[in-house]
């Protein structure tokens, strides 16, 4: 528009048009969007989160009832009883694996002292009972044999199950290496009550012919 065209119309009445405003300007005078109210600036972070609890204070923990000396005495004492009882299951089991070992060291040499020393007799057929364990057991032996094993001369060992026939002498040697092996030694000079199977009643007759 020129000037003599603009001073017409001004003087008809018409006014100018109005100026824009300047946009905001960011850091450094550059326009931009409007920077937020330091006010609002707020860091997410320290936002707090939808169900998370109040900050903690600085209150010290509430603690409980304090422990009297009477407390400390009965704990030490209840722990000195269970550590004494876990040592002497401990020496239990110490004794019982030692005491096991023992045995079978014991019965391994009593097997080997009895290699060719019993006397049993495939053939013999009288029964002479005897009280073992708590339980009534027999071997079979002949006359003679009876006669000897009455009189003290012979006994009888258990080894692995077997009731086995051996001299006196063997018989000794035997309760040296394992005493619980000695099934059977009678003493002839015991009253007869002693062994109520020794009784002649459990024997053959010296008349008796085969």
């Amino acid at each position: 528009m020129t000037d003599s065209l603009r001073d017409q119309l001004l003087g008809l009445g018409f006014k100018p048009a109005p100026k824009p405003d300047k946009p905001p300007q960011r850091d450094g005078g550059k326009p931009g969007k409007p920077s937020r109210p330091v006010h609002a600036h707020a860091d997410k972070s320290q936002a707090r989160k939808p169900g998370q609890g109040r900050p903690q204070t600085n209150r010290p923990p509430q603690r409980g009832k304090p422990r009297t000396q009477e407390d400390i005495d009965l704990a030490k004492a209840y722990a000195i009883r269970a550590q004494r009882e876990k040592d002497e299951r401990i020496e239990a089991e110490r004794l019982k694996q030692e005491e096991a070992r023992k045995r079978r060291e014991a019965k391994a040499k009593l097997a080997e002292l009895l290699k060719d020393k019993a006397l049993n007799d495939a053939d013999a057929e009288l029964a002479r009972h005897f009280d073992y364990g708590g339980k009534i057991k027999r071997i079979y032996v002949t006359a003679g044999q009876l006669k000897s094993l009455n009189a003290g001369e012979l006994g009888v060992v258990q080894l692995d199950g077997r009731y086995l026939l051996v001299t006196a002498a063997v018989l000794a040697e035997a309760e040296a290496i394992f005493a619980p092996a000695v099934a059977l030694r009678v003493d002839p000079h015991a009253p007869a009550e002693s062994d109520p199977y020794a009784d002649p009643q459990y024997q053959v007759p010296d008349d008796l012919v085969w």
